[in-house]
């Protein structure tokens, strides 16, 4: 990493701290404005397994990030499943790459993404997404301006998130990898269970369920699973 930009990231984010506090919201705030992107979210996989979304610089960031959760792909996957940059310049011909996550992200104010991993010793632990409402692509210097934040976001978040266990193995840059990591928040998998008790389903057949009615309604994840644990119900 380049030290020149890691200082120059740092100081960027310690002037955004006087606004809004020392945070991983704060640092994908700043992250953001330097390198010209609209929004930009942060993910974590806790036990190799656990996606949290652990940062949201507004709301449609927030949304493009559940795309990921609700079909299980996307740059924030590919990023930590190969622990190397993911992108797309336009996200209109990324369909075939993406073609659950493309058109959503899009309908969501997405055109272009960068996703880099949040590493500690070179073991992913999650990745930053970095999204433009046009197409154009990150150029190399803000690349390289962003890398220099997704190394100090990992450090956010292991202070963050003390309990962050570190996978053992990362994959090999540039290798297939493992599958991407296919685990929810305990929300989701909670109520999961409220529907596979109530409609007699495994708790496979009741997590998909949920995934679909969130996907068919266009509804955040979380959301689906808040309703089904309050109402005992999809509906």
């Amino acid at each position: 990493m380049d030290h020149d930009h890691h200082a120059a990231a740092w100081q960027r984010i310690s002037a955004a701290v006087l606004d809004s506090g020392f945070s991983l919201a704060t640092a994908c705030v700043a992250c953001a404005d330097d390198v010209d992107a609209d929004f930009a979210g942060a993910t974590l996989v806790t036990a190799g397994e656990l996606r949290l979304l652990a940062a949201a610089t507004d709301e449609h960031a927030r949304l493009v990030e559940d795309v990921q959760l609700v079909t299980g792909e996307g740059p924030c996957t590919d990023a930590f499943v190969h622990n190397a940059p993911a992108e797309a310049a336009d996200l209109h011909h990324a369909t075939a790459r993406w073609p659950a996550f493309a058109p959503l992200a899009g309908e969501h104010g997405a055109r272009a993404v960068l996703a880099l991993p949040l590493t500690v010793d070179t073991t992913p632990i999650g990745a930053m997404d970095l999204y433009r409402r046009r197409p154009v692509p990150f150029t190399a210097a803000q690349k390289d301006r962003a890398d220099a934040y997704a190394g100090i976001l990992a450090l956010l978040a292991l202070d963050e998130y003390p309990h962050l266990p570190v996978p053992d193995r990362p994959a090999p840059h540039g290798s297939p990898g493992r599958p991407g990591p296919q685990g929810y928040p305990p929300t989701v998998h909670l109520a999961a269970g409220v529907l596979a008790e109530k409609y007699g389903l495994s708790p496979e057949d009741a997590l998909a369920r949920l995934r679909a009615h969130s996907f068919r309604h266009d509804r955040p994840l979380l959301r689906t699973a808040r309703h089904v644990l309050d109402h005992h119900s999809l509906d």
